[in-house]
């Protein structure tokens, strides 16, 4: 009996949900042995991984997702937040321009520049992504925080009250 990479994906997936990494990777891997350009699951591998604890790997397999699938914003968001946890600013910074081409009101990628520029002390440039991701969702929470966060330290006092009032007007 041949083995199909949805089946073995789907199997993997019910493996990772109960905890069983190593049984989730190995029916991973043997997908990705029938079809190494699936793009879904190398990213389910780096899940995988990154559940299992192994920021590694986890980033081989995303960098391999986005090469096969740079327009697919999950894989974007996830390989650019592990890399972040990596500390790897850079990169972060280079998934997020690429994929932002694919999805420029995508307001999780800007708020991961942010992050990357707060990161780097360039909080003017982290100020401006953060707004960027706030103007395109403004109930999210996150980049608010964010925003608030980086206008206090570059002292701008109203854009600070701003983010105060409505976090609090989103959070009742």
């Amino acid at each position: 009996m041949t083995e199909k990479p949805d089946k073995l994906n789907n199997q993997a997936i019910i493996f990772a949900s109960d905890g069983d990494f190593i049984e989730a990777i190995a029916c991973f891997k043997r997908a990705i042995v029938i079809e190494k350009n699936n793009y879904l699951l190398w990213y389910n591998l780096g899940v995988t991984y990154r559940d299992a604890g192994k920021l590694e790997d986890a980033e081989k397999a995303l960098s391999t997702s986005f090469r096969i699938a740079p327009e697919k914003t999950d894989v974007a968001e996830t390989y650019a937040t592990i890399c972040l946890m990596r500390k790897n600013l850079e990169k972060v910074h280079t998934i997020c321009v690429q994929a932002l081409d694919f999805n420029p009101r995508n307001s999780h990628l800007w708020n991961l520049l942010g992050i990357c520029e707060f990161q780097s002390e360039n909080y003017k440039c982290a100020s401006e992504y953060f707004e960027q991701a706030v103007s395109l969702n403004p109930y999210y929470l996150d980049a608010l925080y964010n925003l608030r966060d980086t206008y206090s330290l570059l002292k701008n006092k109203n854009g600070e009250c701003e983010c105060i009032k409505r976090i609090k007007e989103i959070e009742k």
